[in-house]
């Protein structure tokens, strides 16, 4: 793979990482136009949190794509990519508040782990985030 296609492989990533802040904004403000508001208040604050977290992590990979398509990632953005794919798709669909603050939890510690070039750290959150989804019925 050469530098400029690890590189777009990155910005795709950061591309889905946006797109799953986005879900979650939307999935957010339907569950607090509610009545009454599916969300505690403390709860909303805190996934609002996550998802500007996750928009800050976006913007981050942008900034540094050029950095981290060195970083030794390899081919492992492949599987990054469908793992987030696939957690903002439920991210839109999640009906337990719990499950969703877990998951987008899951997507901050991935994004922090890519954002700091630390591909030694991305097994982790990476298998929480498929473990999550499984359980949650996303194949």
């Amino acid at each position: 793979m050469t530098t400029n296609s690890t590189q777009k492989d990155i910005e795709a990533l950061a591309d889905s990482l946006s797109a799953s802040a986005d879900a979650l904004h939307t999935r957010l403000m339907s569950a607090l136009r509610q009545k009454p508001p599916a969300v505690a208040q403390p709860v909303a604050q805190t996934l609002f949190e996550n998802e500007v977290a996750l928009r800050q992590r976006a913007n981050g990979l942008y900034l540094e794509a050029a950095v981290l398509a060195a970083s030794g990632l390899g081919g492992a953005q492949k599987q990054l990519l469908d793992v987030t794919a696939r957690a903002q798709d439920k991210i839109r669909k999640i009906e337990h508040v719990k499950d969703l603050i877990q998951l987008t939890g899951e997507l901050l510690s991935l994004a922090a782990a890519i954002a700091a070039g630390k591909p030694d750290r991305l097994a982790e959150p990476y298998e929480n985030i498929k473990h999550h989804l499984e359980a949650m019925g996303a194949k």
